[in-house]
């Protein structure tokens, strides 16, 4: 399993986000995932998040957008889905290749 290693500590400082962030409890759920994986037998890899969304999936080409723009179009690749979507396979693809590194 993969998921984004995000500075929780450091993204309550920002007071825009501190309730939501707060609210959905996030280091408790990432610490239930964590210990659940174990007891299955899994293991949960962190992995930085940096740019994930910005990364095309499909050809590796770099396509800057603000956080207002939800699609992602690969130049390349003619990919188009959810940025959403295109960030968590980068993470996947992250952490499957730390697995083999």
């Amino acid at each position: 399993m993969a998921v984004e290693d995000l500075n929780v500590r450091g993204m309550v400082r920002n007071h825009h986000l501190v309730k939501s962030i707060s609210d959905a409890s996030w280091s408790e759920f990432l610490a239930m995932l964590c210990y659940k994986a174990e007891e299955a037998g899994g293991r949960v890899v962190k992995v930085n998040p940096r740019e994930a969304s910005q990364q095309c999936s499909s050809c590796g080409t770099k396509v800057s957008k603000n956080l207002s723009v939800h699609i992602h179009r690969g130049p390349y690749s003619g990919l188009v889905l959810d940025r959403d979507v295109n960030a968590a396979r980068n993470i996947l693809a992250r952490a499957l290749a730390s697995e083999v590194a």
